[in-house]
């Protein structure tokens, strides 16, 4: 997956005049301030070059990760056509040009930020999307505004893991009672980041909110620690970022794992894909979370037929066969 021409065509202006030694420097200082999940009460991006790294470094994964996990919403909430956003931490606009992307009729954004860098760079960025009104506004997750109203969609992505654990429940709470239709979060797809989603799908479940993606259920979660759900997109780096980061391959794979939710059933699949298929001439090899809770290998041979086509086409995070049921939950 690429960044939208207009979005990279963008981030190559912007970061046309810098040192490539300048901005890898900051971009090894950003790596470790998010591995580390550092909260020191500092921004991680906290000037001009640390948010131009960013961008060079991070924006690309980060914007396929959102992207791809609204692909996931998309396929199950058909009828989802969302005209307003309201995206919290929204950094340098990473989800917002994600739902443009996925959905090309939104016209209204608002973007909330606390970092004034990196919220300067996002609404530069932002220019280039023409068809979507956007508000940038100057605003902590951990705090209520009263002058927000509901949209259609709103949007929380990489942010749980720069707040405390005590924080989740009452962020995904009030930013439930913010959204008119579907609320998706994103998070890293390591351990921690999928123990955050946990966290955030109960709660939401709690509030009668409908799971739409990627679980095809809403009973308690299958997976067993050490083990852990998550996700991978892979990301193909320009010539700049590969530089950047001192890779040395066009691609990287940035793993992610995120929930969705909606005050509307979700035509939810029979079966999500948890890992990379291993397949051979007769046989393939799924790793599946289940329509009625359950998660587990499952070995499917030519025999079965059109499963067994299909399991072969099955990649890591596909649906498998098809709507099994509306999503479980209340309206509230």
């Amino acid at each position: 997956m690429e960044l939208p021409p207009r979005l990279k065509q963008a981030v190559d202006q912007m970061l046309e005049h810098h040192s490539l030694d300048e901005l890898s420097r900051a971009s090894a200082r950003l790596t470790s301030r998010y591995r580390s999940e550092l909260r020191d009460g500092q921004f991680h991006i906290n000037d001009a070059i640390s948010a131009k790294a960013y961008i060079a470094a991070r924006l690309p994964a980060t914007f396929a990760a959102v992207r791809a996990a609204l692909s996931m919403v998309e396929e199950a909430h058909a009828d989802f056509v969302p005209k307003t956003m309201l995206d919290f931490g929204a950094g340098p606009g990473t989800a917002l040009w994600a739902a443009s992307d996925c959905w090309p009729g939104l016209e209204q954004a608002v973007m909330v930020e606390a970092s004034p860098t990196i919220r300067a760079v996002g609404q530069s960025l932002s220019e280039g999307l023409s068809t979507v009104a956007c508000d940038w506004r100057a605003g902590d997750v951990l705090k209520n505004s009263t002058d927000l109203a509901p949209a259609d969609l709103v949007t929380l992505a990489y942010v749980l893991d720069e707040i405390e654990a005590r924080d989740i429940a009452p962020v995904v709470a009030r930013l439930w009672s913010l959204t008119l239709d579907t609320i998706v979060i994103v998070e890293p797809g390591t351990s921690a980041g999928w123990r955050r989603i946990l966290d955030a799908r109960r709660v939401l479940i709690d509030a009668g909110a409908h799971v739409v993606a990627p679980c095809p259920h809403a009973q308690n979660c299958p997976i067993v620690a050490p083990d852990w759900c998550h996700f991978a997109r892979r990301v193909a780096r320009s010539r700049l970022h590969r530089l950047v980061k001192q890779g040395d391959v066009p691609w990287e794979d940035e793993k992610y794992i995120f929930i969705a939710a909606s005050r509307k059933p979700a035509r939810t699949p029979a079966a999500r894909v948890l890992a990379p298929p291993k397949t051979s001439s007769g046989m393939a090899r799924l790793k599946l979370c289940r329509a009625d809770g359950s998660a587990g290998e499952v070995v499917i041979s030519r025999r079965d037929g059109d499963m067994f086509r299909e399991a072969r086409r099955a990649d890591w995070g596909d649906s498998l066969g098809g709507p099994a049921t509306e999503s479980q939950g209340d309206d509230a």
